[in-house]
């Protein structure tokens, strides 16, 4: 029986002061861009199968946005205002809603149906600096600038049902770190789950999800990002040195899990700090970006790097890896991806449905409006035909 073939991937960066861009991760080419953002770190995630959310810090207001985008269109799909500036992004599982964290420690929970602001859910005392969601969906987990981590229901950021008194009760908070907390990776475990967290303290530190602390693992630089191998016994870890380091978490010892194993380094180093890393290829490969726009894939068995592509067209804030779906996936050959040209093909054939669509929405508006007067005027003759009908039978009764 054949294996089924993975789902292609792309990768798309964002920048606090330029586009965002798309590359074939395989060949490191350069397969689209998008418009202009101005996202900070953290501040962009996928949602469902064809679209992405960015972060959207307005330089003129300060004013914070979510804008949310098609992988294969140019132009943004709305841009949703929000209470306060936000930074980073979480999207959930079915992508119907994008979770943000903003500068006064608050969680803000949007529809991207409608745009509405769901909840906002005052999580932290400083701003959030991270957001994710664990593996099945069900938690939101955040870190903050004052060191404190949080993890919380998910519906309590959608359920607007829920009295005050059991939210807070709901949720649990606890200082995880001495400095801010810069990202959370999150894991399945042995029980339940758990979380990765990093700081600008130098260490990395392993929590189960009810904020039991199980491993510290310190490294000589502040640490930006971590990354976990598919069976959860290698963490990688990357910070403002530019340097990757590997860490085996699971050790035979209890001396050994405690200390957290042997560190690695591996060769080659980016020019700038890395501000995000990714698995990809189910595990095989590592995909590290620098701030100054960088990217490298390594081989993970071997530590070797592959190749490194990225353009040094501005600052880089962080990317995403969107899996399948999409005209990327779609359009390419051989399994790579689509062109600029049939980028631009794609989107115009979607400005033309978008045409069609609302002509037959309006033709669709003009029937029922037809058939509302038609049976107005149906209901007026109904009206007439029965006065008519009684003023017969008064005069035969007289």
């Amino acid at each position: 029986m054949l294996s089924p073939l993975p789902l292609p991937e792309i990768v798309i960066t964002a920048s606090p002061d330029g586009p965002f861009t798309a590359y074939d991760p395989n060949s490191g080419s350069v397969v689209g861009r998008f418009n202009g953002n101005r996202c900070p770190r953290n501040g962009i995630c996928v949602l469902g199968k064809e679209l992405f959310a960015a972060s959207h810090v307005s330089p003129e207001t300060r004013a914070g946005y979510v804008r949310i985008y098609y992988w294969w269109s140019m132009s943004r799909v709305k841009s949703i205002p929000l209470p306060e500036p936000v930074a980073p992004l979480a999207g959930s599982v079915d992508g119907l809603y994008v979770f943000s964290g903003g500068i006064s420690g608050q969680i803000h929970s949007v529809s991207v149906h409608s745009g509405d602001v769901i909840r906002s859910f005052p999580v932290h005392e400083k701003p959030v600096s991270c957001v994710t969601i664990n593996r099945d969906g069900s938690l939101i987990l955040s870190g903050s600038d004052d060191g404190t981590i949080a993890v919380l229901p998910i519906l309590l950021l959608l359920d607007i049902s829920v009295d005050m008194e059991s939210r807070y009760s709901s949720f649990t908070r606890f200082t995880g770190h001495e400095s801010s907390v810069t990202g959370l990776t999150a894991g399945m475990g042995r029980r339940g789950g758990i979380m990765i967290s990093s700081s600008l303290d130098c260490t990395c530190k392993m929590w189960s999800l009810n904020g039991i602390h199980l491993q510290t693992v310190r490294f000589p630089v502040e640490v930006w990002c971590t990354a976990l191998n598919p069976p959860e016994t290698e963490l990688f870890a990357a910070g403002i040195d530019g340097m990757v380091y590997k860490r085996r978490l699971m050790v035979e010892r209890r001396k050994q899990f405690l200390e957290g194993g042997k560190t690695v380094v591996w060769g080659g180093v980016h020019d700038g700090g890395v501000v995000a890393m990714e698995m990809l290829s189910d595990g095989r490969i590592l995909l590290t970006v620098s701030g100054n726009g960088e990217i490298f894939a390594w081989d993970v068995e071997s530590g070797k790097m592959i190749r490194g592509f990225g353009e040094k067209i501005g600052g880089v804030s962080g990317f995403v890896v969107a899996k399948g779906g999409g005209v990327f996936a779609r359009s390419g050959v051989g399994g790579g991806y689509g062109s600029r040209k049939e980028v631009g093909k794609a989107a115009k054939e979607v400005a033309a449905m978008k045409k069609v669509l609302k002509v037959a929405v309006e033709d669709r508006r003009r029937a029922i409006s037809n058939l509302e007067s038609a049976i107005e005027i149906n209901e007026n003759m109904l009206k007439l035909m029965l006065r008519e009908a009684k003023a017969i039978a008064k005069s035969k009764n007289n």
